[in-house]
């Protein structure tokens, strides 16, 4: 058995690592865009540039919330970890006389304390149930920033928030244009930083045995635990990862926004376009979310300047045409397909081949749970 496993080894240490490679990649696209976009499009470049803003930070949001589906857990809870993100760098620099850019680690510390609670309590649930304790959690913490005193957190008012950067205007030097692409292309590189190291979480994921005990958990819980596997401790370290991303993101947002307010910050909408975009792009994988954000980012861009009313309709209707024709996502339905091709031109009929004992593989399509709760 183990000379028959070896050949198996030896090819995947022969393996190209193309997620390193595309780690690569992504530095690289993102040093040099901002300097393309201004070559190319001139003043319009400043536009670009809010585009290109909004797909990274849909894409750090994405692969932040892939991270805990990977444990077969549907989690409505990201509005409330980008909310906290977004008022704790507000309350840090509301009250206290410290460096502004400590908010941003500081929003990530406190998404994942409250992670660490929530989880506590509600990890031990399973499917609709875990899904509809995370939303409450999230309503919850909406309602208590709403009611709580003004002169603390700002009530419905909401509070402003000083931006990190703030380019100086030099008369005949520059033009005010100039002004608002350097601002951009400095939060550029911020976002762009904070998604490679949520694309360093999900590649140290998928190398380490977590990756194993991911798919594990997410094929049936039950088995898991009898293998050995804690699923409330993997559950919960996932969950805590999944929120220190997604409550950095929140700090940085409200610098670049100027301001938070309850409805705004703890808003449902983050969570559907967490929830949707590696759906659409590719569950269980890293580069999924990162494809979806930019897709979807690019359609909605699109039909926003072909149909001024109702461009929505339309963004609908390709997320739905996509989940019925393509339920892998676009990076999965690839895959799959360029497996096919491969098994053709060797002669290997797909249904002939070996079929690997254990889990489903990381890129099959999420399986219900058998039970819809009990104990981890």
């Amino acid at each position: 058995m183990n000379r028959a496993a070896a050949p198996a080894r030896a090819a995947r240490r022969r393996a190209v690592p193309w997620d390193v490679v595309g780690l690569g990649l992504l530095v690289v696209a993102a040093a040099f865009m901002p300097d393309l976009l201004r070559a190319l499009y001139d003043r319009a470049a400043v536009s670009y540039l809010s585009i290109a803003i909004n797909a990274l930070s849909l894409a750090i949001l994405a692969l932040s919330w892939d991270v805990l589906a990977r444990t077969g857990q549907l989690s409505l809870a990201h509005a409330a970890f980008y909310g906290t993100g977004a008022y704790t760098t507000a309350l840090m620099l509301r009250h206290l006389d410290l460096p502004m850019w400590l908010g941003i680690p500081a929003g990530g510390l406190m998404a994942v304390a409250f992670a660490l609670l929530l989880g506590g309590l509600t990890l031990r649930l399973r499917a609709i149930y875990f899904a509809i304790a995370t939303l409450a959690f999230a309503e919850v913490l909406k309602a208590v920033v709403h009611h709580a005193p003004t002169a603390f957190a700002g009530g419905n008012a909401g509070m402003n928030v000083a931006p990190l950067f703030r380019p100086v205007f030099v008369a005949g030097q520059m033009e005010r244009w100039e002004v608002a692409y350097l601002r951009n292309e400095a939060y550029f590189y911020v976002y762009a930083g904070l998604l490679a190291l949520s694309v360093l979480i999900s590649i140290a994921l998928q190398r380490s045995r977590l990756r194993h005990a991911f798919t594990a958990i997410r094929t049936n819980e039950d088995v898991a635990g009898v293998m050995g596997v804690r699923p409330a401790r993997v559950k919960l370290l996932a969950f805590m990862l999944s929120a220190s991303t997604v409550g950095m993101l929140g700090a940085v947002e409200a610098h670049r926004v100027g301001s938070v307010l309850p409805d705004q910050s703890f808003s449902v909408a983050t969570t559907v376009l967490a929830l949707v975009t590696p759906i659409f792009g590719g569950l269980y994988t890293t580069l999924g979310p990162i494809v979806g954000a930019l897709g979807l980012s690019s359609v909605q861009e699109l039909l926003r300047r072909t149909f001024s009313d109702g461009y929505l309709i339309g963004y609908g209707v390709v997320l739905v045409l996509t989940i019925l024709f393509m339920p892998r996502g676009v990076v999965g339905t690839i895959g799959h397909a360029w497996r096919k091709r491969g098994s053709r031109s060797t002669g290997t009929p797909p249904a002939s081949r070996p079929q690997r004992a254990g889990p489903a593989p990381d890129d099959a399509p999420p399986k219900p749970p058998s039970q819809p709760g009990g104990d981890a």
